[in-house]
């Protein structure tokens, strides 16, 4: 790839970002997009739904980046959490290395790979040299001058070495913090208990009882059995749907929202109520689960989360074997009670191994079947493979913005537009490995994305020869050094291009969030919804974490290698900062509550893990939410 071609793909994704910015200014300030871009303002009541018409609305401007910028790291932990802030500490430290990186890389070691072996610089014609001329590739073997690129290493590594142990001791202090001038939270105080063993003629929650009874006397507080509840989760999800759907049409102010055809899209059919409708269903639907919660007490798992009176009973029991057999009596950390994710709870020791085996071979299956489309990408990068496999595209390709188009932009968009379907697929991988937490979920998601992408991003392309060839190599394992020796300076032009696409673009593109705009048009459009039952988002952290980890690889091997890389790295993370800071000004936050006394906790704690499912709301057909008379609980 020659300069040329690098400057085209940068030109491009620079609109297209301008693009983006533009869009979202305008976007976020009509009134209807409120649930879209300003999710917690319209949770928390702040946001309105109509307003007067204004010129400046369709004017873009960018005061969303004075507000991203302006609140200070306190006013972002009481917003986004402490997740929030090390998220955001991640940018900040990279910002850190990359920027000693740069002005060492830039000012020293590009004007050195210039060079080569010339006494000195000659700029003519620069804008057609291959970009390999500034890659340490353009430095001849045993030239004196690498001595000067073993220093920057040096130099950077004793850098980010001392930045590593300050930025670790700062976000423990942060978390440390945190922690003492919090509430005690119900996890703190509770163990999950599995593969419990049950004699006949006994339940699993007395067993569970007496077990715990007899050997923590002095801290055992109280227990919850997991039941199997999913058919009474959708019965009462239906019956919440019912619920809303009642609300906004009592709400409504005309009759066309009440009455609608039965025919094909509302276009034909008799004419019926709505409101009678639905207020006949959901009298259905509650007797449907009247009928479902009775049988729901003999369908118990063996699991249970049992409280304790103390944190260090918590701890003993969790880090203490509790029978003989390795595989009964299991115990592991409870998650906090709104991440508790239920499905697996009824999955045994022996079902939980072989899921895990079963993940392991699909993500490889994934990983393997992931390398054509790596070969297509190669396959463009190359033009003059290309024109090999298609002669027809020869005059074509000849065309200088064509070709510039062709080898600068397209192999990384193609590329990128693949890889926007692994983090979704992770998160199914991991959801079936028998993890009890949506975090846990989310993390294992999260690894599984930064292994897929350093293997099929970066050593892939790197080694981008033939099958045949990728095979011999792994028969000769003392030359896989001299080759990467060779190969990953050669990819060095790929992977800046994968930078300003990928990054650039992609994390403009993430301010946008065309999904869920068009989603929301068509759930007002179509279905009459509204943002009265909002559910606030949280940022995907197993998409964007293993992409920044991964351009910080990126970053720390062409550092010395191919230093113009850099500055490019540098305005994503500027951007990544701005942006995702943005992102989590908007969206999830934690709960806000006040301190409990010891009492009430107490009593919070020993309901905190009862399966929603368990203690359902009564609706009443005149809209009114009243408690369950089956439990007789107070409504939560």
């Amino acid at each position: 790839m020659i300069l040329s071609a690098l400057l085209t793909s940068v030109g491009i994704n620079l609109a297209l970002c301008f693009l983006f910015f533009a869009l979202y200014s305008i976007l976020r300030k009509q009134p209807g997009n409120a649930g879209v871009y300003a999710p917690r303002l319209v949770a928390h009541g702040k946001s309105q739904e109509r307003g007067d018409f204004s010129l400046e609305r369709l004017l873009p401007s960018a005061g969303w980046v004075r507000m991203a910028w302006q609140p200070s790291e306190d006013e972002l932990l009481s917003v986004s959490g402490l997740d929030g802030v090390v998220f955001m500490r991640i940018f900040i430290f990279s910002l850190r290395i990359f920027t000693f990186a740069a002005v060492i890389g830039v000012f020293i070691l590009l004007p050195v790979n210039y060079m080569g072996d010339q006494p000195s610089l000659d700029f003519t014609g620069v804008q057609n040299k291959t970009l390999e001329t500034f890659t340490i590739s353009n430095v001849g073997d045993g030239s004196n001058r690498l001595w000067i690129h073993f220093c920057a290493v040096y130099a950077f590594t004793m850098f980010v070495c001392c930045l590593l142990y300050f930025e670790h001791a700062y976000i423990s202090a942060k978390r440390l913090a945190c922690f003492c001038s919090s509430k005690p939270q119900p996890q703190e105080f509770t163990v999950l208990v599995r593969s419990i063993p049950v004699t006949s003629g006994r339940s699993v929650s007395n067993t569970v009882e007496s077990f715990f009874t007899e050997i923590y006397s002095s801290t055992y507080l109280s227990h919850n059995v997991v039941r199997r509840t999913s058919k009474l989760k959708n019965l009462i999800n239906d019956a919440d749907n019912l619920y809303g759907k009642l609300v906004r049409l009592r709400s409504g102010n005309g009759s066309e929202q009440r009455f609608k055809r039965t025919g094909f899209m509302g276009l034909s059919g008799r004419r019926v109520d709505l409101l009678e409708q639905y207020e006949k269903q959901l009298e259905d639907v509650e007797d449907n689960v009247r009928t479902e919660q009775s049988s729901v007490a003999m369908k118990e798992v063996r699991a249970a989360f049992v409280s304790f009176k103390t944190r260090l009973g918590a701890a003993i029991a969790l880090h203490i074997r509790q029978g003989i057999n390795p595989t009964e009596w299991t115990t592991e950390r409870a998650p906090h009670p709104q991440d508790v994710y239920w499905p697996f709870f009824s999955a045994s020791f022996t079902r939980r191994w072989i899921c895990s085996i079963l993940v392991i071979v699909a993500f490889t299956v994934l990983t393997v079947l992931f390398l054509i489309p790596v070969l297509i990408v190669q396959g463009l990068a190359n033009l003059d493979q290309l024109e090999g496999f298609f002669p027809f595209l020869k005059s074509i390709l000849r065309i200088s913005f064509i070709s510039h188009v062709v080898t600068g932009y397209l192999p990384s968009l193609i590329l990128q537009l693949f890889l926007y379907f692994v983090p979704p697929i992770m998160v199914v991988f991991s959801s079936i490995q028998g993890y009890v937490a949506l975090s846990e979920i989310e993390k294992s998601a999260c690894i599984k994305v930064l292994w897929f992408s350093i293997w099929n991003i970066f050593f892939a392309n790197v080694l981008s020869g033939s099958a045949l060839y990728r095979f011999s190599v792994l028969l000769e394992p003392k030359e896989i050094p001299n080759l990467l020796a060779v190969a990953v300076p050669g990819q060095a032009t790929f992977f800046i291009a994968y930078v300003v696409t990928s990054g650039w673009t992609g994390t403009a593109l993430e301010l946008v969030r065309f999904m869920p705009l068009i989603s929301s048009f068509m759930q007002r459009k179509f279905c009459g919804s509204s943002n009265d039952e909002l559910e606030v988002p949280s940022i995907p952290y197993h998409g964007v974490i293993p992409r920044i980890l991964f351009f910080g690889l990126l970053g720390v091997t062409y550092f010395f290698l191919a230093p113009l890389i850099l500055p490019f790295l540098l305005v994503f993370l500027c951007m990544g900062y701005i942006i995702y800071r943005n992102q989590s000004l908007i969206k999830k936050d934690e709960d806000d509550q006040n301190d409990p006394t010891i009492s009430s906790f107490y009593e919070e704690l020993a309901t905190a893990y009862q399966d929603p499912a368990l203690v359902p709301v009564r609706y009443s057909t005149n809209g009114e939410r009243i408690n369950s008379p089956l439990l007789g609980v107070p409504e939560s």
